[in-house]
């Protein structure tokens, strides 16, 4: 059985639209099969909705409390989808470097994204509107800065243009990056609209919400999908449906038959590494 004892403790943060829940955990199975493997778990704690500065600070009180109680100078951070950029951005604009041993990101929007472009080309009255009544079922969920507007202008691509070269990475601290594909709308229900927008606007294969061109980043370690014709979703990529893609075994290392094994051979990749 792969030990996953990292000599840091693992600090899990959470994407857009969702909160870390005791009763519905964001992360599935993961956590628990992490925890059972020797590691130390802790979690971002930040606003579903808030804008990638006010997330950080969130981060930031999340990170202290990891440390103090698990007594480590560090923490390996696991972040997906937007929780990537936060991260980010707490290790370089919040300058925390001394404190990360390392980000590794899961379908993050790392360059911003085409589609989300597109839409903002919509009346700005209407993103506003769709922004406040996003806000205020992000604000019931509890989130304390629900700022939906100004979020979908930071998951744009001159946004995250500026962004990257304001937050460039940190040497003292280990990066890699990770996406995941579905192979067709039926894949993920949820996903299925989301999929078939992207692949009319950008032409590319995707999770259902983001491309490859999107997730890349420094080490990024490919696309990964499911041996399956269902491929990994966006949702798939933390454990939503709590329940393997497939019985079959993987034919090669992009293909991940349950995406609690793809979490448990990352974080014990980071503990061969001595972090």
């Amino acid at each position: 059985m792969l030990s996953c004892e990292t000599k840091y403790p693992v600090m899990l943060v959470h994407g857009m639209g969702f909160r870390d829940r005791k009763i519905f955990n964001y992360w599935g199975r993961i956590p628990k099969e992490l925890e059972k493997r020797g590691c130390k778990v802790f979690y971002g704690n930040q606003d579903a909705n808030a804008t990638i500065h006010d997330n950080a600070v969130m981060l930031r009180k999340s990170l202290y409390n990891a440390l103090e109680k698990s007594e480590s100078e560090k923490v390996n951070i696991i972040a997906h989808s937007k929780g990537g950029i936060d991260s980010r951005y707490l290790i370089s604009s919040l300058k925390e470097y001394n404190r990360i041993a390392s980000l590794s990101t899961i379908d993050a929007p790392h360059n911003g994204s085409e589609t989300v472009d597109f839409l903002m080309k919509f009346p700005d009255i209407l993103v506003k509107l769709t922004g406040k009544i996003t806000d205020f079922f992000m604000y019931i969920q509890g989130d304390r800065k629900p700022d939906s507007y100004r979020v979908f202008h930071e998951l744009t691509t001159d946004y995250m243009k500026k962004f990257n070269s304001e937050n460039p990475d940190i040497p003292e601290v280990y990066y890699q990056s990770f996406g995941f594909r579905m192979k067709n709308p039926f894949s993920d229900i949820i996903m299925a609209f989301p999929y078939s927008v992207i692949r009319l606007i950008e032409h590319s294969d995707t999770d259902g919400l983001l491309t490859e061109r999107a997730m890349r980043w420094t080490n990024f370690r490919g696309m990964y999908t499911s041996p399956e014709r269902r491929g990994i979703s966006h949702c798939d990529a933390t454990d939503l449906r709590r329940r393997a893609f497939s019985k079959k075994k993987p034919q090669n290392e992009y293909e991940v038959s349950d995406i609690v094994d793809f979490y448990v051979e990352l974080v014990s990749e980071l503990k061969e590494m001595g972090l």
